[in-house]
C-alpha cells in the first residue's frame, strides 16, 4: 500500500506579534504553531479524535494505530485516506475482524489516567541487553535540537526522535508530545526502520502514556530535555527501560537501569 509522507503544510501560520527586548517595543513578522482535529475511523468504526499539529497525518495515523496496538505492521492497511479538509483519516484494514480500544479524545497534553500497575501488566519486561554511553544520548539532543524545524522558527510544538549510536534515524514534529511519538513509529514502520534497540527521545516530559508507547516499540532507552514522571519511572523499573532525564551538555539524570548507559546499579 502507498501512503504519501510528505505534506504541503509547514505546520505554522503567519503571526505578526509585538516583541519587548527590555524598554523596547517592535513589531515582528513571525508565526504561530498551526493546531487542528484529526478523528480516526478504522473500519467505519471511529477510533480516536485528537487535536495535532496538521503534518504529517497519515504518518501519524499508522503510528498511532500500531502504539494503539491495533495493527502489526503496515501491510494490514488495505486503504488510508485523508477527507479534503484532512481532518479525517479514513483506514480499511484488510481484515474485517478488529478489536478497537475504547473511543479516545485525544487534547495536546492529554493523559490517560492509567495508573502504573495496570500498564506494567501490559507488557512484560524488555528483553534486550542494548547498551551504549551517555556521549551519544548527548549527541542524539543536540541532532534533536538541530531537527526541530518548527520550533526553532515558533516554538511551541515538541519534537521526537528515533536514533541509536550512529546517529539520528527518524524526526517528527507536532503539538502534542504523544503525537511526535506516534509520527517517530508511523515513519518508522512505513520506511522499514526497526524500532527494537533503538534509542528514542523527546523535547517533553515523559509520561507514562509515552513510556508506553516507547515499550510498544521495544525501545530500551528513553530521553528528555524534562523530567520523567512518577508511575514512569515505576514503569521503566519494571519494564527494563532506562529513562534519562533533564539531557544537557554538561550530563543528565539516569533514573532507571543505568547499566544501560555504563553506570553501576
Amino acid at each position: 500500500m502507498a501512503i504519501r509522507t510528505k505534506e504541503e503544510l509547514t505546520g505554522a501560520l503567519p503571526f505578526t506579534y509585538q516583541l519587548i527586548e527590555g524598554d523596547a517595543v517592535r513589531l515582528v513578522e513571525g508565526g504561530v504553531i498551526d493546531e487542528g482535529l484529526l478523528s480516526i475511523y478504522v473500519n467505519g468504526e471511529s477510533l480516536a479524535t485528537m487535536m495535532c499539529s496538521p503534518l504529517q497525518l497519515e504518518v501519524l495515523t499508522v503510528g498511532f494505530l500500531y502504539n494503539e496496538a491495533v495493527i502489526e505492521s503496515v501491510e494490514e492497511i488495505g486503504h488510508l485516506q485523508l477527507n479534503l479538509t484532512k481532518s479525517v483519516a479514513d483506514v480499511i484494514l484488510t481484515r474485517d475482524e478488529v478489536k478497537l480500544p475504547r473511543r479516545m479524545i485525544l487534547t495536546t497534553g492529554c493523559g490517560g489516567g492509567v495508573t502504573g500497575q495496570v500498564l506494567s501488566e501490559s507488557y512484560p519486561a524488555l528483553e534486550s541487553d542494548y547498551a551504549t554511553t551517555p556521549a551519544v544520548i548527548t549527541r542524539l539532543m543536540r541532532q534533536l535540537s538541530g531537527a526541530a524545524r518548527l520550533y526553532n522558527a515558533v516554538r511551541g510544538v515538541h519534537t521526537a526522535v528515533l536514533g541509536d549510536d550512529a546517529g539520528l534515524l527518524v524526526s517528527a514534529e507536532d503539538v502534542g508530545r504523544h503525537n511526535a511519538v506516534d509520527k517517530v513509529a508511523g515513519q518508522a514502520l512505513l520506511d522499514g526502520i526497526a524500532t527494537q534497540d533503538r534509542i528514542l527521545l523527546t523535547s517533553g516530559r515523559i509520561s507514562s502514556e509515552m513510556l508506553g508507547k516507547a515499550r510498544r516499540m521495544s525501545v530500551p532507552i528513553v530521553a528528555s530535555r524534562t523530567a520523567p514522571t512518577s508511575i514512569t519511572v515505576e514503569l521503566a523499573g519494571a519494564w527494563n527501560i532506562c529513562v534519562a532525564g533533564y539531557v544537557r551538555q554538561g550530563g543528565m539524570r539516569v533514573y532507571t537501569h543505568g547499566w544501560r548507559l555504563g553506570l553501576d546499579g
